[in-house]
């Protein structure tokens, strides 16, 4: 297994009013990671500016965060892209936003762009705090993918650093590998034994996946493999909301194509309602 570190976390900070509660949450995750912490400001660099940031900063200092603030102005999107790259940003952090007319969460255009374009892993806030909020439950997926290992190891890093008390797999099986219609006993009973063999199936993919995970981050766990059937992305995050995680860990989406766009899956249901705070490892 790869040695999993977020040695550097940037994160994008305007003049908002999460601008204090994003700061507080990026420097608090970079001082349990032991991580550099990079704030990125969209625009001129003035005193003003860099008063508030420091001011937000300095207890944190206090604790030995290590940190830097970058001015570069220019588009959104281009700059945290370019500085992610240029600062060698591990983990970049977003705030999203809250649509109250629609009690759903959604990302801004320029998020949503950063976030398919991004080199590193990209972690979404949706409800930023200024003191910490324990993270208790992490969901994670667990679909066939190369990259699947890589992102179940990092969400058991993220869960052991943060002092979590459950991660749950989540194995999303698609409706049609059933693909069985049902309309009497005989029929439902075919149906069933399809679904526990692929539900069997799925579970012992998944084990051999946890069996690589070291001692040390499952030690105190309560972990759970979960497989769901439904549509890929919208289940786990459903999953999530009902669940009431508090980190959704997910694959990073393969870069899109014409199509993609026209017929969004995966990752995109994620980013279209924000179920809790996305974690999306590259």
């Amino acid at each position: 297994m790869n040695t999993i570190a977020f040695k550097t976390i940037g994160i994008g900070v305007t003049f908002s009013p999460n601008l204090e509660a994003n700061i507080n949450e990026a420097a608090r995750l970079a001082l349990c990671f032991g991580s550099k912490l990079v704030l990125i400001h969209v625009g001129e660099s003035s005193d003003k500016k860099s008063k508030t940031f420091l001011k937000f900063l300095k207890p944190f200092e206090n604790d030995g965060l290590e940190f830097e603030i970058l001015f570069k102005s220019g588009d959104p999107v281009d700059v945290i892209l370019s500085s992610t790259v240029e600062k060698n940003v591990d983990l970049l952090i977003i705030g999203a936003l809250k649509k109250e007319n629609f009690l759903k969460y959604y990302l801004g255009s320029i998020a949503r762009k950063i976030t398919r374009q991004a080199s590193c892993s990209v972690l979404l806030l949706i409800n930023p705090s200024k003191e910490r909020v324990p993270c208790k439950h992490i969901v994670v997926n667990g679909l066939k993918d190369p990259k699947t290992k890589e992102t179940v190891n990092t969400a058991f890093f993220v869960g052991h650093h943060l002092g979590a008390d459950k991660i749950t797999v989540v194995e999303e099986i698609d409706q049609e590998e059933v693909s069985v219609k049902v309309d009497d006993d005989k029929s439902l009973r075919k149906s069933t034994i399809i679904k526990e063999r692929l539900r069997l199936r799925e579970e012992a993919r998944v084990k051999k996946i946890l069996d690589t995970i070291p001692a040390d981050y499952t030690k105190d766990l309560a972990i759970k493999s979960q497989p769901i059937f439904g549509k890929r992305g919208y289940s786990i995050g459903h999953y999530a909301q009902v669940a009431r995680a508090d980190l959704l860990v997910m694959n990073a989406p393969a870069k899109m194509t014409f199509w993609d766009r026209l017929f969004p899956h995966d990752i995109e249901h994620i980013l279209t309602e924000l179920p809790t705070d996305v974690l999306i490892v590259q």
